[in-house]
């Protein structure tokens, strides 16, 4: 599955290319333009007033279907996935390299034998994109199981029904019946079993290639660096990059993390099961969310900010809390209490948050001044981008605003009018990072450059 080296070569001369007219493009050293791109990131972030309005771009599927490959690349040829995302970044040349993370391996998922995941070159076709397989993978009568005993619970029946390869978990013993009880060589009989070799054989495997794949990960991030491209977040769940740690110190830090009830509705119960739980045992769910919450606090760690006193970024993506829903009554009860918390003590640890607000979230920004000034960005999917800038204009910066559906099927004076329009009315005053609203995987080329340009015909602060 991996990609013809003619093709890779043809890649490669490409990026040499695109690096020269870059540099040319832009007359500045490619170290200049990362320091110059990652403040005006980082000032539009925080509310203050950069040269001009930012703007960013989405790799991923994206960058594969800008090169000409086929969706598997991303799974089962990260060099060549790698060289896409460069590619894209150099002849797109926005304010950072967009979102390229080495997230998934197929080797791994078919190690795995993962349930929760369909990908191209897997288990689909190889240009089919991937989707994630939500399913009931806690049973609404094992709350108390999950609740008195979690580590257990993850043990014996989560990870055996999400990962085809841990099936035979559930004949462990409960490990707390170690105490006094079965001892250690109950234990080595069932670890020496053949169907528990395979699972510590199969194990090796897959750390051998997470262990590549985080060395790729470490090599592509470098790489964009030294192309003048920042990330677009950084620290946890952004760029792994050496050079960025360096120049931020800001590793070593753990955040909270997004909404307890999403980690629940997405990974364990279900979008089905956790509505009827809402309603059939909700202080069950109410708990489950406060112990995920407890546990992720208790985790926590600060952040360093870099060496201009900027904190850093960092992502997280909100799924089940959006109008679409439930009702703002039930928002307020089980969605809410725990993201707030959340939210707030990683703000106090020394990031500025950047949630992706899925869906439409006009109902719910008046919640959102409840955060200090400066310390979140908005990045609006379907809200209001307009009425999110009246609430909540003056306390966060927004992001995104162009919709996926005129970079794919509009036209460039389209793109160009609304985003004209975006920074006109939503950039004044500074707070706007342009971008995607979602994901731009489709995006017609010609489209995602007319945004570009219009972050620098537009976008200027006098």
């Amino acid at each position: 599955m991996t990609i013809d080296a003619a093709v890779k070569e043809n890649l490669r001369k490409r990026i040499i290319k695109a690096k020269d007219d870059l540099e040319q493009k832009n007359g500045k050293s490619l170290k200049d333009l990362l320091r110059e791109k990652d403040l005006r990131m980082a000032d539009a972030a925080q509310l203050k007033i950069p040269d001009r309005v930012p703007v960013t771009i989405q790799t991923n599927v994206f960058a594969v279907k800008y090169a000409g490959l086929p969706l598997s690349t991303m799974y089962y040829d990260h060099n060549a996935y790698r060289m896409a995302s460069l590619l894209t970044a150099l002849e797109m040349d926005a304010d950072t390299g967009g979102i390229g993370l080495f997230a998934n391996s197929g080797t791994i998922l078919e190690l795995l034998d993962s349930r929760t995941a369909a990908w191209p070159g897997g288990s689909l076709p190889p240009d089919t994109p991937y989707q994630f397989i939500e399913g009931e993978y806690m049973k609404q009568d094992e709350y108390d199981i999950f609740l008195n005993d979690p580590s257990d619970f993850a043990l014996r029946y989560y990870l055996p029904r999400v990962y085809g390869l841990l099936a035979p978990l559930p004949k462990l013993p409960p490990f707390k019946d170690a105490i006094g009880g079965f001892g250690i060589q109950g234990l080595a009989a069932i670890f020496a079993s053949p169907e528990f070799r395979k699972i510590g054989d199969v194990l090796i495997k897959v750390n051998e290639e997470q262990q590549r794949l985080n060395r790729e990960q470490e090599e592509f991030s470098n790489e964009m660096m030294e192309l003048g491209f920042p990330p677009e977040y950084i620290g946890a769940g952004g760029f792994g990059s050496s050079i960025m740690r360096g120049m931020t110190g800001s590793g070593g830090g753990v955040p909270v993390g997004g909404a307890p009830f999403d980690t629940i509705s997405d990974f364990l119960r279900g979008m089905r099961g956790t509505m009827l739980d809402m309603y059939q045992c909700p202080d069950k769910l109410l708990a489950a969310c406060d112990m995920l919450l407890e546990w992720r606090m208790a985790r926590a760690r600060p952040f360093s900010p870099d060496v201009n006193g900027n904190p850093p970024r960092l992502f997280i993506a909100l799924h089940r809390g959006s109008d679409g829903f439930m009702s703002v009554k039930d928002f307020e009860k089980f969605y809410w209490p725990t993201l707030k918390t959340a939210m707030m003590k990683t703000i106090e640890l020394g990031c500025i948050l950047s949630p992706f607000f899925e869906g439409i979230w006009d109902q719910r920004l008046e919640y959102l001044l409840d955060f200090p000034k400066g310390k979140m960005v908005f990045h609006c999917e379907l809200t209001d981008v307009f009425r999110a800038k009246e609430i909540i204009g003056n306390r966060m910066c927004i992001q995104g605003g162009v919709p996926p559906t005129i970079l794919q099927a509009g036209t460039p004076e389209e793109v160009d009018a609304h985003c004209k329009e975006l920074i006109e009315v939503v950039g004044k005053g500074g707070g706007l990072i342009l971008g995607p609203g979602s994901a731009s995987d489709y995006a017609r080329p010609e489209n995602v450059k007319a945004m570009v340009e219009a972050a620098r015909k537009y976008g200027q602060y006098k």
